[in-house]
């Protein structure tokens, strides 16, 4: 999970629903969304509604309850005014519970996290060698869980199934969720999808051919957490969408790229510097809000990692130091907004994200990625082409490797 910084959002032009459509929205409203309350569907033209009917309505059979036995599913915000095309379906499924013989994080009961509200935000972590094992074995796992969470990846599931599959699987290797309860999250991890930058709730909502999802899996094991979380396409579609193959390739090579300096020495700094570049070179804007964070026995201790390039961080990476480096890079204005759950943060003018972490230690000569993919973890980048102002899908016989 990322850790806040602050910033303020504002409101812009709201665009049409249509899938391969970058026009401004008109006034014509999809009359299926009025009735069942659910905001915000406009679209540019009576044709682009048409072309795009067979996906758009399965955000109403969702609403109605008509996917994987969901009943009584509704939008828990009807007058809310969402940025983009996602909503939210209710209602959650209830809390999943962790057996009492896995040990729990100190939030596990109270939805506080005392031993974070505890420490001095200037005091860096430097872990011995008995915690650096630790933190290997946690990541591994964290790794696993990630992996078989994603390989459940396609249309027509629901975010609630993936946090079921994410919780068993953590429950499975006596660790637990750390998302649960940690400030009162309700649910085992944090799924976001499209417009969504950060901390979606797994709720009842399909998954659709053209959707992106982040996926942000964190695990408490052995007294110590791991964390990384990734961005997958969903079906054909979102693999032959440019924009979304542009935004979700080019944050991962902005981690890719920050990862590439970390040493002893390297300014903390000097990370956004890095991924900020990048983003600007393909026409991305960085959300300033959320960085990165120090990870060991407590979850989100110093040092704070932010991902622009005009920052205040101090400090060096020195060796036996373990954080996260998680950018989330935009297609649109890098504000965002808060959903009515006060989890759930949306780009503010509805256009796609995506985020990439990982686990980090920093070695003697360089860095270990603790949270890194093995040669059979689903996902793995798409190849494309750039120029300054451009990006262009390389075209080949099928899908890459690992997708």
């Amino acid at each position: 999970m990322a850790q806040i910084a602050t910033e303020g959002p504002s409101m812009q032009q709201r665009k049409c629903l249509g899938a391969d459509c970058d026009n401004d929205a008109g006034t014509l409203q999809c009359p299926s969304c009025l009735k069942l309350g659910i905001k915000g569907s406009y679209f540019c033209s009576q044709d682009c509604f048409k072309k795009n009917w067979s996906q758009h309505n399965a955000i109403h059979k969702a609403a109605q309850g008509k996917t994987q036995n969901v009943s009584g599913a509704f939008n828990p915000f009807p007058t809310y005014s969402f940025t983009g095309a996602v909503r939210p379906v209710y209602p959650l499924s209830a809390r999943r519970a962790v057996p009492n013989s896995i040990r729990h994080p100190d939030w596990a009961e109270t939805g506080i996290p005392k031993g974070e509200k505890r420490l001095s935000r200037s005091k860096i972590d430097i872990l011995d060698g008995k915690g650096q094992d630790a933190m290997r074995k946690v990541c591994k796992l964290a790794r696993e869980v990630l992996d078989i969470t994603a390989a459940e990846l396609r249309p027509g599931i629901t975010t609630d199934y993936l946090d079921d599959v994410c919780h068993k699987a953590c429950v499975e290797r006596n660790a637990y969720p750390s998302p649960l309860n940690y400030n009162h999250f309700p649910k085992s991890l944090c799924t976001s999808p499209n417009e969504v930058v950060c901390h979606g709730i797994p709720d009842q909502r399909i998954l659709l051919n053209g959707d992106i999802l982040n996926l942000d899996i964190s695990l408490y094991h052995g007294s110590y957490h791991a964390d990384l979380n990734e961005t997958y396409y969903i079906g054909d579609r979102a693999r032959a969408d440019p924009d979304s193959i542009k935004v979700v390739e080019t944050t991962r090579e902005c981690l890719n790229k920050a990862i590439e300096i970390v040493k002893p020495g390297t300014p903390i700094g000097d990370f956004g510097k890095v991924i900020e570049k990048h983003a600007k070179s393909r026409n991305c804007s960085v959300v300033a809000t959320w960085g990165g964070h120090g990870i060991n026995t407590e979850f989100h201790p110093p040092p704070w990692i932010p991902h622009y390039a005009k920052n205040k961080a101090v400090g060096l990476c020195k060796p036996g130091m373990t954080f996260t480096i998680e950018p989330i890079l935009t297609l649109g204005k890098p504000q965002q907004v808060y959903w009515p759950d006060n989890w759930t943060n949306a780009t503010v003018d509805g256009k796609r994200t995506a985020q990439f972490e990982h686990t980090l230690l920093v070695t003697e000569t360089g860095v270990e990625i603790l949270t890194a993919a093995g040669e059979n973890s689903p996902g793995g980048p798409i190849p494309l082409s750039t120029t300054r102002d451009t990006t262009e899908v390389v075209k080949g016989d099928g899908d890459p490797p690992n997708t």
